[in-house]
């Protein structure tokens, strides 16, 4: 496991409180799974959205983000981490600009650094940041696990196609009781 990486997707504040009756017990999941990882050399490593705080790196003409800059910016308390998601004040935190985890970040540059070889991926949205860094992670040979009630989507049908038919072509899906399991040997 010490070439793994568990990726903490999105749960900043502003998106948790955008998803709030769509969770479930995603945050207790991930709490669990980060406890867990942490104790057998796993690295949680948590993605955020931040833009500077002139806007200057969000296109107008963006459908995503135009509208949302404000809540994104640094210093706002919206890009915050949710701190019920397993957020521990040590963990590494990579800044994105866009939808997948390697857009505008230096997360590839970490995870090389690291010598990470797996992704366990979890987050908000499972059709946006997960879906997004599943495909991106695959094309630069990462070895993926995705946690699938560590992950939650507006809509439950996208969410369990993604889960059950989609990401199992590129990756291993699994829960995080699974994963758990498999890190402790129990």
């Amino acid at each position: 496991m010490e070439n793994e990486a568990l990726l903490v997707m999105d749960v900043q504040k502003s998106i948790v409180g955008r998803f709030q009756d769509r969770l479930g017990n995603l945050c207790e999941n991930l709490k669990l799974v980060t406890d867990v990882a942490r104790q057998k050399g796993v690295i949680p490593i948590y993605i955020r959205v931040a833009f500077r705080g002139d806007g200057s790196d969000v296109n107008k003409d963006n459908k995503v983000f135009a509208n949302l800059a404000s809540d994104f910016s640094m210093g706002a308390e919206g890009i915050e981490i949710e701190p019920s998601c397993g957020y521990n004040a040590t963990d590494i935190v990579v800044n994105k600009k866009r939808v997948s985890a390697f857009a505008g970040s230096d997360l590839e540059l970490v995870l090389r650094s690291l010598h990470i070889k797996t992704l366990v991926l979890s987050g908000i949205a499972t059709s946006g940041v997960v879906l997004s860094t599943v495909r991106q992670a695959a094309d630069l040979d990462f070895g993926l696990i995705v946690l699938s009630n560590c992950c939650a989507d507006m809509d439950d049908e996208v969410h369990s196609v993604l889960i059950n038919k989609v990401f199992p072509r590129q990756c291993e899906v699994m829960t995080a009781k699974e994963y758990c399991s498999r890190l402790t040997g129990k």
